[in-house]
């Protein structure tokens, strides 16, 4: 952000799609963003305070995406705010820790909520994080391949710590996404879709509301 003014600079892209990282807290929501904005894992990093807002932009064929990213707390005491968030996004990261069991357990909860608040063409990836720590695993790679294939989830395993599939869960729903966009199902012109055109957006980004 532009300091004096509290504008975006502006950037060379296609589309804006909005997306929200959402989970319990501790699963390495953070990290996961962190290291694919980056490039380099976070130390010390604690838990989010309610949302925090970062983007990234991603070259998909002869167009670039420019993801706007909102971080949400996982802990129960910010639902009420962070919900909030989840208004018109395009896509959702749904994060639980593969090495903990309870994580996975609650991902009814949070796909509930992302699914009647967000888009109605939301585009959900079910992340399995921490897999550098594989030899203390509770949730195996084929139940959580399983329940993505259930609810009609993409899934992906990664390690924010090492960087491995980082970048992927962010590439596989702007694609998806974008897919949609390409064959008339999605329109960026029509409201709460989480997804604009680049010419349709003015340079303050309104951190309530995000796209609408």
């Amino acid at each position: 952000m532009d300091g004096e003014g509290g504008t975006e600079l502006l950037e060379a892209y296609d589309y804006l799609f909005k997306f929200i990282v959402i989970g319990e807290a501790g699963t390495g929501k953070s990290c996961l963003l962190y290291h694919c904005i980056h490039e380099t894992f976070k130390e010390h990093s604690a838990h989010t305070i309610g949302v925090e807002f970062s983007s990234r932009t991603l070259r998909i064929g002869d167009k670039n995406i420019k993801l706007q990213l909102w971080d949400t707390a996982g802990q129960e005491r910010f639902r009420s705010v962070t919900r909030s968030y989840y208004r018109g996004a395009a896509g959702a990261l749904l994060v639980y820790d593969i090495t903990s069991r309870q994580s996975f357990a609650n991902l009814s909860r949070w796909l509930t909520d992302c699914r009647a608040l967000a888009s109605p063409h939301l585009v959900v990836v079910l992340v399995g994080n921490k897999l550098d720590k594989e030899e203390d695993r509770e949730v195996e790679y084929v139940e959580g391949s399983r329940w993505a294939q259930e609810n009609g989830l993409l899934f992906v395993e990664v390690s924010s710590l090492t960087g491995e599939n980082v970048t992927t869960p962010f590439l596989l729903a702007a694609r998806s996404i974008l897919s949609s966009i390409d064959s008339g199902v999605l329109d960026p012109d029509t409201p709460n879709t989480g997804v604009s055109y680049a010419w349709h957006l003015e340079e303050v980004v309104d951190e309530g509301d995000g796209i609408v």
